[in-house]
């Protein structure tokens, strides 16, 4: 299958999307993007702008299935996991799956639980594995975690660590509709659920043939130099103390090769990293005490980052 094959498949799957998720068509791009390249993905924003609807409407065009969670302080790290119960009959100990056994997770206001709890991710969003009393059990492909916070409420919250946020490929927020869009949502859903409108154009099959084409694609050395050069930058910056890890340059190079298929190409050009650079740096970063009094933003910070970095000459 060519290049137009697979470009084709992911149109036709932000297509159906888009049917339910009106007038966010770079951030549902972007969400598939993560999908299609092994990531996970945090959305931050208030409630009611549509987190949940873009999983949903994912998960009924990608045929896959899907468990939801809403994580509160009293969600044990069993929910999430499964757990060990002792079967009198057969006088054995049987696992019982727990909620994130499922291609799509969507783990709703996830800074809302514990931080034991929280800790029960990571292992799943890192190995796509999941041990419980010293077994360990994988988790159907394709997987991916799709998480939201809200960042307003700071009652009963708890702030993801470091190493969970590092396992997210980007972080995202929708943000309020324009007024054509929010015009556009009031009359979809005056009379129907959009949702009930998404058509399932995809499957596992087709989605696991995605992910290994896109994992294929071609970069050249220069782009791996500039991809470095960014994560470089960040860890000598002045206003920051915490820079990108391995794993987000890695992060950074894998999602690049998405966006190269989306925009019908087989290789990655400069233009795909500086995309998407800020969604997958800006959650990994960590702000220094001079860029938090002077009002800096890591957001502001990464695009400084994006222009003062040397751009190779690669044309698409």
């Amino acid at each position: 299958m060519d290049k137009k094959y697979y470009s084709n498949q992911i149109n036709a799957i932000l297509s159906e999307v888009k049917k339910a998720v009106i007038g966010k068509d770079q951030i549902i791009i972007k969400v598939l993007l993560a999908i299609l390249c092994k990531g996970h993905v945090l959305i931050e924003d208030i409630p009611g702008v549509g987190k949940t609807t873009l999983a949903l409407a994912f998960s009924k065009a990608l045929s896959l299935e899907h468990n939801r969670m809403q994580f509160t302080p009293d969600v044990l790290p069993s929910d999430v996991t499964g757990f060990s119960i002792y079967n009198k009959n057969t006088n054995n100990f049987e696992f019982r799956k727990g909620v994130a056994f499922c291609n799509l997770f969507l783990a709703d206001e996830i800074n809302r639980t514990s931080s034991k709890t929280q800790s029960a991710l990571l292992e799943l969003m890192e190995e796509k594995s999941i041990t419980v009393d010293g077994m360990t059990y994988r988790l159907p492909e394709p997987y991916t975690v799709i998480a939201t916070q809200n960042p307003i409420g700071s009652a009963g919250t708890h702030n993801l660590p470091d190493s969970q946020l590092d396992r997210f490929m980007i972080k995202l927020s929708m943000g309020y509709p324009d007024f054509n869009g929010e015009v556009s949502i009031l009359k979809s859903k005056a009379n129907d659920n959009p949702l009930a409108n998404v058509n399932p154009v995809a499957n596992e099959n087709v989605i696991l043939a995605l992910q290994e084409y896109i994992s294929n694609i071609y970069i050249d050395d220069r782009i791996y130099e500039y991809i470095v050069s960014l994560s470089s930058a960040t860890r000598n910056h002045p206003m920051l103390k915490l820079g990108i890890s391995p794993r987000g340059t890695l992060a950074l190079m894998n999602i690049s090769r998405g966006i190269a298929v989306a925009m019908g190409r087989d290789y990655v050009i400069p233009d795909d990293i500086s995309y998407i650079c800020k969604d997958v740096f800006e959650h990994r970063v960590m702000l220094s005490s001079k860029a938090k009094l002077s009002e800096v933003t890591a957001g502001d910070v990464i695009n400084e980052i994006i222009k003062s970095v040397p751009v190779p000459r690669i044309k698409g």
